[in-house]
C-alpha cells in the first residue's frame, strides 16, 4: 500500500537551520529546541520554519510554547490551542482552490467532520461578518498539505493543499484537509514519536516534551495504521472519517 506524506516537499529546497542569523527564523528554531523539539525535526522551507514536515511555526507561536503555567492535558496536542472566544471559524478557499473539484469537495466534507462533533466552534465555508477567525485554503504543488499551530488563541490562518490530490478520491481529500485543519487548532501527529508507523521506512521521532507533545486524556499513547486522521502519512484508501480516539480528543479539547 502506498504511503503518502502530509509534508509539502515537492519542488522545494530544504535549508539547514540557522543559515540566516539576522532572520527571526533563528529565534523560532531556538524556541522550538527549548520547547523540546529535536533539531533534526526542524526544517526551513521557503523561509518558513516547519516541524513534523507539515506544521509551520510562527515566531509568536514558538514564543507561546515557552510560556509557563500551561496545563498538561492516540492524540497529542501542542500547548497552543484555540480560545473559547472563537465560536465561528470561516474557511475561505481561493479561486484556484475552488477550481479543483476534489479539493473543493474535500473541504466541504472536512468542515462537516468538525461540525458533526458539537464543538465549541463551528466551521463554515466562505467569509462572513461574524467570523471569529478565518483560515485561508490555498493550493500548492505536489500531493499532501501543510498548515501550522494556533497563535494568540486563534487557529493558524492558512492551509496549503497539494493539487496532486485532484487525482485521489473525495475521501482522501477530506482526510488531508481535516488533518491540516487539525494542526490549525493545535493537534500534533498521533505517531509523532515514530513516523514509520504510518509512513513506513526507518523510525523517525519528531520529538516530545512537556510542552510540545501533550497526551490528551482518554486517548491511547500508541499509534497504528489507520488509527487517526492525525497520523503523519495517509493511504490512498482513507475514508476521511474520524476514528474513535479522534472524537475523544476533539471532545476533550473543544
Amino acid at each position: 500500500m502506498r504511503k503518502l506524506s502530509m509534508a509539502l516537499l515537492a519542488g522545494v529546497a530544504l535549508v539547514g537551520c540557522g543559515v540566516d542569523p539576522q532572520s527571526e527564523n533563528q529565534e523560532i528554531v531556538s524556541n522550538l529546541i527549548e520547547a523540546g523539539f529535536p533539531a533534526a525535526d526542524i526544517q526551513i522551507i521557503n523561509d518558513d520554519v516547519y516541524v513534523g514536515n507539515d506544521a509551520q511555526v510562527s515566531l509568536a507561536a514558538s514564543r507561546e510554547m515557552l510560556q509557563p503555567g500551561k496545563e498538561s492535558a492516540e492524540q497529542y496536542r501542542t500547548t497552543n490551542l484555540v480560545s473559547s472566544s472563537v465560536t465561528k471559524i470561516c474557511i475561505v478557499p481561493t479561486s484556484q482552490f475552488n477550481s479543483y473539484s476534489r479539493l473543493s469537495a474535500g473541504l466541504d466534507l472536512a468542515i462537516e467532520n468538525y461540525n458533526s462533533q458539537n464543538l465549541s466552534f463551528v466551521m463554515v465555508r466562505g467569509s462572513a461578518a461574524d467570523c471569529s477567525a478565518t483560515i485561508s485554503a490555498r493550493t500548492t504543488s505536489g500531493t499532501g498539505g501543510s498548515a501550522g499551530f494556533p497563535t494568540g488563541g486563534k487557529p493558524y490562518g492558512t492551509i496549503n493543499i497539494g493539487v496532486g490530490l485532484q487525482n485521489y478520491s473525495d475521501d482522501v481529500n477530506e482526510h488531508v484537509i481535516t488533518h491540516e485543519l487539525g494542526h490549525c487548532i493545535g493537534f500534533r501527529h498521533s505517531d509523532y514519536y515514530d513516523r514509520s508507523i504510518s509512513c513506513g521506512g526507518s523510525a523517525s521521532n519528531e520529538g516530545a516534551s512537556n510542552v510540545g507533545a501533550i497526551l490528551i486524556p482518554g486517548t491511547p499513547t500508541d499509534a497504528r495504521v489507520g488509527g487517526s486522521i492525525m497520523n503523519s502519512c495517509f493511504r490512498s484508501t482513507e475514508s476521511g472519517e474520524w476514528s474513535s480516539s479522534d472524537k475523544t480528543a476533539l471532545s476533550y479539547l473543544y
